[in-house]
């Protein structure tokens, strides 16, 4: 492990050392690169980097690769339309992020394949809170409320199918005298 780290870490020094010497050789360039708009795009950047790393032999380094990168894009999107106000609810979408590492971290590594699932449940709870605080602060309008009854008659039926397959009133094994 401690060779494919010292690989990985190479490789990004030398990623960032050609970029830095590609805005030497092209100072114009670099001056049309406005990172007073772009500067999340660097964020996203580091964590495409950890993704790489997981790709590349470390696939624990998904999660922390797709919570950087997603913050990274959500930063992006506000900084470009100047919605700043969506962190109100865009948080929850963290959770989320770490959800999708999960699952790759799952899918790259043969010994985690039983962290897929526990992946996906983060996503949907991540979705499920993005839906609930965005109705709240306005995110979707006057159809919210529609969400969440929605949600709540999923709830409902999940309920109820699992009360019928594992239904706790009954013995099992009844002795027949």
């Amino acid at each position: 492990m401690q060779k494919q780290s010292s690989i990985l870490i190479g490789l990004i020094l030398i990623l960032v050392g050609l970029l830095f010497l590609f805005f030497q050789a092209f100072p114009g360039l670099a001056l049309q690169i406005d990172l007073a708009v772009h500067w999340p795009l660097i964020i996203a950047g580091i964590g495409g980097l950890l993704l790489l790393g997981a790709l590349f032999g470390n696939p624990p380094l998904a999660v922390p690769g797709s919570v950087v990168s997603g913050i990274g894009l959500l930063l992006a999107y506000q900084n470009i339309s100047g919605n700043w106000a969506t962190w109100a609810y865009a948080w929850t979408l963290i959770p989320g992020f770490v959800g999708i590492g999960i699952i790759l971290m799952g899918l790259l590594d043969r010994e985690k394949r039983e962290q897929i699932r526990d992946g996906f449940r983060l996503v949907l709870i991540s979705l499920g809170l993005f839906v609930v605080f965005g109705g709240v602060f306005g995110a979707f309008g006057q159809y919210w409320p529609v969400l969440l009854i929605l949600g709540g008659i999923i709830l409902l039926f999940r309920g109820y199918s699992r009360t019928k397959e594992f239904d706790d009133t009954e013995e099992p094994f009844e002795k027949h005298s």
